[in-house]
């Protein structure tokens, strides 16, 4: 059963810089997608980034292309989202979630879904101010 921690949220200023990690434990394979998805107070789940098993494919959400950047390293067994530009709208808490059906995804044709995402961290808090 694989284990999930996430830490690294905090309360920043509009137009700062916030690192995310994710810590996996209780696996002994690298063969799963990781993910970034974010719930915001009154608001459903959504995704914010994916990552592959080795690291090479990476999926954004349009609201965070060119601002967020995902990466794994595999060697550590953690997972990051490096948020740059941060906006107020970008306020929530933030989980990483991890998925064997989607390892070698791509995503050129199908983006990631929810639902593939079996496991899951108990989220990290992102607030940003104005």
């Amino acid at each position: 059963q694989m284990q999930l921690v996430e830490s690294g949220g905090g309360l920043v200023q509009a137009g700062a810089s916030l690192r995310l990690s994710c810590s996996a434990s209780g696996q002994t394979s690298t063969d799963y997608a990781m993910g970034w998805f974010r719930q915001a107070p009154g608001k459903e789940r959504e995704f914010v980034a994916a990552v592959n098993w080795n690291g090479y494919s990476k999926y954004y959400t349009e609201s965070v292309r060119g601002r967020f950047t995902i990466s794994r390293d595999n060697a550590k067994n953690t997972g990051y989202l490096q948020m740059n530009s941060l906006k107020p709208e970008d306020t929530a808490v933030y989980y990483c979630a991890a998925s064997s059906t989607e390892a070698h995804s791509s995503w050129y044709l199908v983006r990631p879904d929810i639902k593939n995402y079996d496991y899951w961290g108990q989220g990290t808090q992102v607030a940003v101010s104005s």
